[in-house]
């Protein structure tokens, strides 16, 4: 310790604690010269920490813009900008993998396996088939929609807010977040009514099905129904996992990725509509356009009330009907045990609306 008293380093000063000299850090750390004490020691002292210290900040620094530009790569890796220029090429890659996909597993696969299990009479081939089905579907249709939302979730609530400036649309939004817990629960009741008053006439028009050799169908749909009470659980199954994945595909993830594409929210609601028929081309013509106008309701619902759980308990509630409330309300499937071939004595009716999965 010396006359000017003991050395201090501080972040912006440096020397002796009665001798200070304010270090300009945020700089390029020079110091005047005559601003130093004229003791060589000193000078040599101060000379040589400022060396290191510039050193430092140096490679501190250069550790930093090192840490910022990774940063900013893993950014640009996992979340797409809507700002980045190559973005809608990136989206529109991505949209052309998963149409190609969906085109093929439409009509090379699906076409062929429900031709096959058209003529299929064992309760066991066809338990089976619908396990096969509801993997295929959770893996294909809800992998692809958690892989579609990553990549474009950020396209979600500009495609939201494009198709809010439509006046209907925002009318019915506005009324339904108005409601409160009312809204959902009247849209829920009001599908509960449309859905049991179709089971309803169904079941009160059963004794003259026999009598009726043609009756009015959307779609090739009558080898779906379950037979028996093994079949059901596997028909509720795939009722309730179509509400979910298709829903989170079709009119969540889907037209986020097609908006972020092409920018319009015209073209996301009806790309995704008629993407959304075509894949049930097995079910014939009659079940596209059918499934087109199905579409079409459910798109609604999400847009009109911005939640995408109320469009998924729609569809679900839906293919209940068709896959579980008609075979047991109508036919008593649900009294068959399912040990043998198709039991069910009773012509199923083509009445039954297609089911969307």
């Amino acid at each position: 310790m010396g006359p000017q008293g003991t050395p201090v380093i501080g972040r912006d000063q440096i020397g002796y604690e009665n001798d200070l000299v304010r270090l300009p850090v945020d700089t390029h750390l020079r110091l005047d010269s005559e601003a130093l004490p004229r003791d060589s020691s000193f000078r040599y002292f101060i000379g040589s920490l400022l060396a290191g210290y510039s050193r430092s900040i140096a490679r501190l620094r250069g550790r930093q813009r090192s840490a910022a530009a990774h940063s900013a790569f893993g950014q640009t890796r996992l979340v797409l900008s809507p700002t980045a220029p190559l973005t809608p090429w990136i989206l529109g890659a991505v949209l052309a993998l998963l149409l190609a996909f969906m085109t093929w597993n439409a009509i090379r696969k699906n076409r062929r396996d429900y031709s096959t299990f058209k003529r299929q009479r064992s309760t066991k081939r066809r338990q089976k088939t619908f396990r096969k089905w509801l993997r295929q579907s959770f893996l294909n249709f809800g992998g692809a929609a958690v892989v579609v939302l990553a990549l474009s979730w950020q396209f979600i609530a500009p495609f939201q807010d494009a198709v809010e400036r439509w006046g209907f649309v925002a009318s019915a939004r506005q009324a339904f977040d108005d409601s409160g817990p009312i809204g959902p629960a009247i849209t829920t009741a009001i599908v509960v009514i449309v859905v049991g008053g179709a089971v309803l006439g169904i079941f009160l028009a059963r004794r003259e099905i026999d009598s009726q050799a043609d009756v009015p169908a959307i779609g090739d749909v009558q080898a779906l129904l379950p037979r028996n009470r093994a079949e059901l659980k596997w028909g509720a199954a795939l009722a309730i996992n179509a509400g979910v994945v298709e829903e989170l595909l079709f009119r969540l993830a889907l037209p986020a990725l097609i908006f972020g594409v092409t920018g319009s929210a015209v073209a996301a609601v009806a790309a995704s509509i008629l993407i959304f028929g075509f894949l049930h081309i097995y079910q014939g013509l009659p079940g596209i356009v059918g499934s087109v106008i199905l579409g079409t309701a459910f798109m609604a619902i999400y847009l009109a009330t911005g939640s995408i759980v109320v469009a998924i308990v729609v569809h679900a509630l839906f293919d209940l009907r068709s896959l579980v409330m008609i075979p047991v309300v109508v036919f008593g499937v649900h009294k068959e045990l399912g040990n043998g071939a198709p039991p069910v004595k009773k012509k199923i009716a083509d009445d039954a609306v297609a089911p969307t999965s």
